[in-house]
């Protein structure tokens, strides 16, 4: 397992600090040639530079993935350096706090072009050359847990259920010709978890970014064969796959809604079948005041 990517080229956005430089790090620890790449192009030299100082092969790229003629480029500098792209970790993401009425349009736009919009644009170029080689490769896309919904991140959790959706599609665009594509959630000790007294009472310091790149080492090696459009969540001691959202029963049917129907659908049936919602599975207000009162036994007259 200590050379599970011998041989592979990798590119790793967002690889300046964090989770993408550990996982560049291990990358290049396991044999794959890395572009490390990062806005900061800095950051980047500096992760660069200490893979190239430890024996590996590594290059910086300081390109932006919110911009599709860049993150075009970042691709084709890991074909130009190392003959070919393998593997692709979509790790470049930025984050903030903030309830709905305190939302800035400019931090949101921001936020969307560098997680939506930098994942597609990279994601797409990669492809792109993957389908030119003919050898297929590994995607692997960063989401996150917030995805369900978690109070005050709307638009990061937003930005990451997006991702979630996109790896599901290109899983199944991609499969034919060999490009497995998943998503890793991760929860490690970070400057995000840094921004939120929630996030640290929940990420200790010992889950750091290293516990974390196994994951995504095992999904750009060839013993991931065979594994695509899979949600997987660590954060650190815990590894398990995301469930996939479903249509759940019972399914109503009938030729025409209108109010009333749908009022009665919703009295009658779906009042005792309404989702917990949100990362920490909130009970809906229609149900609550059974859940509430769960502690107290039920008593038939």
């Amino acid at each position: 397992m200590d050379r599970l990517l011998n041989g592979k080229a990798v590119v790793v956005t967002g690889a300046g600090r964090g989770l993408g430089e550990a996982f560049a790090v291990h990358a290049a620890q396991a044999g794959a040639a890395v572009v490390v790449n990062d806005l900061d192009a800095d950051l980047a030299e500096r992760t660069a530079a200490n893979i190239r100082e430890h024996g590996g092969r590594a290059v910086a790229s300081g390109h932006s993935v919110a911009d599709p003629e860049q993150a075009q480029a970042m691709v084709e500098l890991c074909v130009a350096e190392f003959g070919a792209i393998d593997g692709l970790v979509s790790n470049a993401g930025v984050n903030y706090e903030a309830l709905p009425w305190q939302e800035e349009p400019d931090q949101i736009r921001e936020l969307v072009e560098t997680n939506v919009l930098g994942v597609i644009y990279t994601g797409m170029a990669a492809a792109k050359a993957m389908m030119a080689q003919g050898r297929g490769g590994s995607i692997v896309n960063i989401s996150s847990g917030a995805s369900l919904g978690q109070r005050k991140l709307a638009t990061y959790a937003a930005s990451k259920g997006a991702v979630a959706s996109l790896t599901y599609s290109w899983a199944l665009d991609m499969e034919d010709v060999g490009i497995r594509v998943n998503a890793v959630c991760p929860l490690a000790h970070t400057r995000m978890v840094w921004k939120s007294e929630r996030s640290l009472r929940n990420c200790p310091p010992d889950r750091t970014p290293s516990r974390i790149a196994p994951v995504v080492l095992f999904l750009l090696g060839d013993g991931s064969h065979g594994i695509t459009g899979q949600l997987i969540r660590c954060n650190g001691p815990q590894l398990h796959i995301v469930g996939q959202p479903y249509l759940k029963a019972p399914i109503l049917e009938r030729a025409v809604w209108d109010s009333d129907s749908v009022q009665r659908a919703f009295d009658e049936v779906f009042s005792a079948h309404l989702e917990p919602y949100g990362l920490e599975k909130r009970v809906p207000p229609r149900l609550r005041k059974w859940t509430e009162g769960a502690s107290t036994p039920l008593r038939s007259a």
